[in-house]
């Protein structure tokens, strides 16, 4: 129950968590400065990339205000280096029987269906993410999921943006949701900087009512 404990606790620190694909490591401290500056302290760096590891690293060492995920861990292999590279937990956009034995950081399994929840239960959690949002039912499937799992909290991710993000926030399940509309791959790319942080302000301010 601990790992459940610590996941729950990283989902709290801010409301929205930023989906990062980082493409140049020079990028990524940057980035991840804008993002903390705005108020958002919990980063998901995607595995998409050649680079992403080296990101993660980088911002583990060099911006220790942010708590850093990695983010679409699909095996047991991604889950071993993403916690070398200095990630706290991780998230996964599915389920997986890896996922439900003790494993080097928390991962946070990805779930879109009620049997789904139920396997994920197994192992003792009861924080996982709700992937592919906004396709799985969004708004209404998490409803539908408060009633017999009353327990169990979620971060959504999947098609959730600056205009439906906090309908999400406001549903008793969910402790922070997690989009890529704060860090956009053109600001990226351009270094804007300012405007991430910007973004990210805006998010931050999205509290749960």
């Amino acid at each position: 129950m601990t790992e459940a404990m610590d996941l729950r606790a990283y989902l709290q620190i801010s409301p929205v968590v930023p989906v990062l694909t980082i493409h140049r490591v020079e990028d990524a401290v940057p980035l991840a400065k804008a993002l903390v500056a705005g108020g958002l302290k919990v980063l998901e760096v995607t595995l998409r990339t050649s680079v992403a590891l080296e990101a993660i690293k980088c911002i583990a060492a060099e911006v220790p205000e942010a708590t850093v995920a990695a983010g679409t861990v699909v095996s047991a292999k991604d889950l071993k280096r993403a916690a070398k590279a200095g990630a706290r937990f991780a998230f996964s956009p599915g389920l997986a029987d890896f996922m439900l034995e003790e494993g080097p950081i928390p991962i946070l399994p990805g779930v879109a269906t009620a049997s789904e929840v139920m396997k994920a239960m197994q192992s003792g959690g009861s924080a996982f993410k709700f992937f592919p949002a906004v396709p799985a039912g969004g708004v209404g499937a998490l409803k539908a999921l408060h009633g017999p799992f009353a327990d169990v909290v979620f971060c959504p991710t999947g098609g959730i943006d600056a205009k439906n993000a906090k309908s999400f926030l406001d549903l008793p399940n969910v402790l922070c949701v997690g989009g890529s509309w704060v860090a956009p791959a053109k600001l990226i790319e351009a270094g804007d900087w300012a405007a991430i942080e910007a973004l990210a302000r805006d998010a931050a301010a999205l509290k749960k009512s």
